[in-house]
Order: structure tokens, then C-alpha cells, then sequence
């Protein structure tokens, strides 16, 4: 069975995963939640068919004071290897090669 990952932001920070299961098991079995606690958001992942019943029932649906906001999980996009694009060593290319010291 294909699997859709929902992301569930706009979460008050006491949410927890208890309570993101009971709004979420009406539409449909729950295959994995995955609770960012300090930032305010959680993944949900459920059959891919019940994926966007779930989205329009639940998108901007107050819990815990907030509105959440419910949509499709995007792919995080790839980070760079080199630490944000930089290039060079010290000085980043920037104040003809001074040193800061």
C-alpha cells in the first residue's frame, strides 16, 4: 500500500503525537507520526488514497488554539556540501583577503 507523508505545521509546541493520532485515524490507518517538538510541526503519513480527505478536512482546523496547517510533505530540498555555497577558505573571498585577527 503506497503512503503519502502530510505536513502538519502551525502546531502549538504541547502538541503531541497522542493527540495528532486521534484527529488523523478518522481518515484513514496511520503509518508513521513524526513530532518536531521544538519547531511546531509533525509528519503524519497515511495510505496514499486517503491523503487529501484528510488534507481538506483538517487544513485549518483549530487545535490547541492554533489553526494547522495540513498539506502534501515536499522533499527537503539537497544542501550544499560546502556550508552554504561559500567559496574559498578564510574571508569568503570578501575584504581583499584581510584577516580578521
Amino acid at each position: 500500500m503506497a503512503t503519502k507523508s502530510l505536513y502538519v505545521g502551525n502546531m502549538s509546541y504541547s502538541t503531541t503525537e497522542s493527540e495528532l493520532r486521534a484527529i488523523f485515524e478518522p481518515h484513514g490507518p496511520i503509518e508513521a507520526i513524526r513530532v518536531i517538538t521544538d519547531k511546531g510541526f509533525a509528519f503524519v503519513d497515511l495510505p496514499a488514497e486517503n491523503a487529501q480527505g484528510a488534507i481538506d478536512a483538517l487544513n485549518g482546523r483549530e487545535v490547541g488554539g492554533r489553526p494547522l496547517t495540513v498539506n502534501e510533505a515536499r522533499p527537503r530540498p539537497e544542501r550544499s556540501r560546502n556550508g552554504g555555497g561559500r567559496s574559498g577558505g578564510f574571508g569568503g573571498g570578501y575584504g581583499g583577503g584581510r584577516s580578521r585577527w
